[in-house]
């Protein structure tokens, strides 16, 4: 069984806090990419990344300077995104470590898919964008099926704890025999589930953390999830959405 979940935006270099095990698999591919945007200028590099004056020029800054394979941190401690705060995986016990290497995949627009502890280095670079990279139109082009062939194993299933925007990257390339599960965290509004967003993120951290602690192999092992008042519900949940309803058992009835 695989999870796939998002990157973060905010990144860091704590290259002491636990040691990185490898390099990314597609760091050919990736090497690709930084050639390609340091072929940009610093106005073009801004549009592509759609953020302000201060944050482009440090970003562009960054792919002057940028070394792949040096000074290098895990990429489930490198993000720090509010899922990656809620996950606490630089808390994790050793076998929780284990299991997230061993299940755990993190997609990106730069680096393609990532295990958790494989070294990386702070990128600014979302799978959206429109990075005209080796003659390709946009970033899901470039990496094509490759990351659901890196990602999937023998056993079909993925959990999908993932944005839409990332997400999109594997269910373009599902088979007949796949089993792909995608859980949502929401509230109930007039009889409809709604997710709000940071809840959300808060949520999938959570539930990597409570996969982690609890070895779970298997999809029905995520129904017993119970973290910040999150209840699975039967009711709004099939076979390929796993709905958690925030508020307790009796609002989900």
């Amino acid at each position: 069984m695989r999870i796939i979940i998002s990157p973060a935006k905010k990144m860091n270099v704590a290259d002491d806090v636990l040691p990185y095990q490898g390099l990314p698999v597609f760091l050919d591919r990736t090497e690709e990419i930084l050639e390609w945007l340091r072929s940009l200028s610093l106005k073009e590099a801004q549009k592509l990344w759609g953020c302000s004056d201060r944050l482009a020029q440090l970003n562009y800054e960054r792919l002057t300077a940028m070394e792949l394979t040096g000074r290098l941190t895990p990429a489930v401690i490198s993000y720090e995104g509010i899922q990656y705060q809620h996950m606490a995986p630089a808390v994790f016990e050793d076998r929780m470590l284990e299991y997230i290497q061993q299940h755990l995949r993190i997609l990106s627009g730069f680096y393609g898919v990532l295990k958790p502890m494989d070294g990386v280095v702070p990128y600014r670079l979302e799978m959206q964008a429109k990075a005209a990279v080796g003659g390709s139109g946009d970033l899901y082009e470039f990496w094509g099926r490759s990351l659901y062939e890196e990602t999937i194993d023998e056993s079909g299933i993925i959990i999908n704890l993932a944005s839409k925007e990332y997400s999109r990257c594997i269910e373009k390339y599902l088979q007949s025999r796949d089993v792909y599960i995608t859980c949502v965290f929401g509230e109930l509004d007039g009889g409809k589930v709604k997710q709000k967003g940071t809840y959300a993120k808060m949520a999938r951290g959570e539930m990597v953390r409570f996969m982690a602690e609890n070895q779970v192999t298997e999809p029905e092992g995520l129904k017993g999830f119970d973290r910040m008042g999150y209840s699975f519900s039967e009711k709004f949940s099939t076979n390929t959405e796993f709905v958690f309803i925030r508020g307790g058992k009796a609002d989900i009835e």
